[in-house]
């Protein structure tokens, strides 16, 4: 382990576009030295973490295992971690009457990326979070509170990401923080033709709006800034659930 850098640093996966991206641009404002990760688009996070002053890490976290090698030794070279967000996610959209098509492969290739993997790194991460008293923040989904979304492999996946929430503060406190934001419809460029979403939101929330990045981003830093609340599942939907 190398000797731990003065400046806080934070880990954001999935960070080199949408939720990850404004995540990663609002820690970096906030001070941190942001590692910006992805798992193919290699050029545009070292660009972001250029423009960032942060670091780019790859890694295939539809591997946990090879993903766990490669955080830890990333970690490791870095010396210290204060925050961990867990962004990264897939979604391939299934109906959810069409059973026969979320096949067992489907089951384990979103549960790996979705589940596992957010699990293996806060496992790689504990030790450093220890020692800043830091903490870490998964972006989970609506989906995993209410019965939606785009599948139902996706929808299990983050309610038991929810629950790992839950099941990790109480493990790791009172040294770590483990909370959870779980956003409904963002405004981001997958979701630009999402038209029955989009009327639903502006429609039925409360908000009259979809979130966008920055809102999302905005809680997840309030979050990492908390000293106290751990545990939590912050649904972040603009008041749908209430309906």
């Amino acid at each position: 382990m190398t000797q731990p850098l003065d400046q806080p640093v934070a880990l954001v996966t999935g960070s080199t576009s949408g939720i990850g991206e404004a995540i990663a641009r609002r820690l970096a404002g906030d001070g941190f030295l942001v590692v910006v990760h992805s798992g193919s688009s290699v050029e545009t996070g070292e660009r972001l973490a250029a423009e960032l002053g942060g670091r780019y890490l790859q890694a295939d976290l539809s591997d946990a295992d090879a993903a766990l090698a490669t955080v830890g030794a990333a970690l490791a070279d870095l010396g210290r971690l204060d925050v961990l967000v867990n962004n990264a996610g897939v979604s391939r959209p299934i109906p959810h009457a069409d059973l026969a098509a979320a096949t067992p492969q489907e089951w384990r290739d979103v549960l790996e990326v979705n589940l596992i993997s957010p699990f293996a790194l806060a496992t790689a991460a504990a030790p450093y979070l220890r020692e800043s008293r830091g903490c870490v923040v998964n972006v989970t989904s609506h989906a995993g509170v209410r019965p939606k979304g785009s599948s139902i492999p996706y929808a299990a996946s983050k309610a038991g990401l929810n629950h790992v929430t839950r099941l990790l503060a109480a493990a790791l406190g009172p040294e770590v923080r483990v909370n959870a934001v779980a956003p409904g419809l963002v405004d981001t460029p997958l979701t630009a033709d999402w038209t029955a979403a989009q009327e639903l939101w502006r429609e039925r929330s409360p908000m009259r709006r979809a979130a966008t990045p920055a809102d999302v981003a905005g809680l997840v830093a309030d979050l990492a800034a908390s000293d106290y609340l751990t545990g939590e599942v912050v649904v972040l939907d603009g008041g749908l659930n209430l309906l």
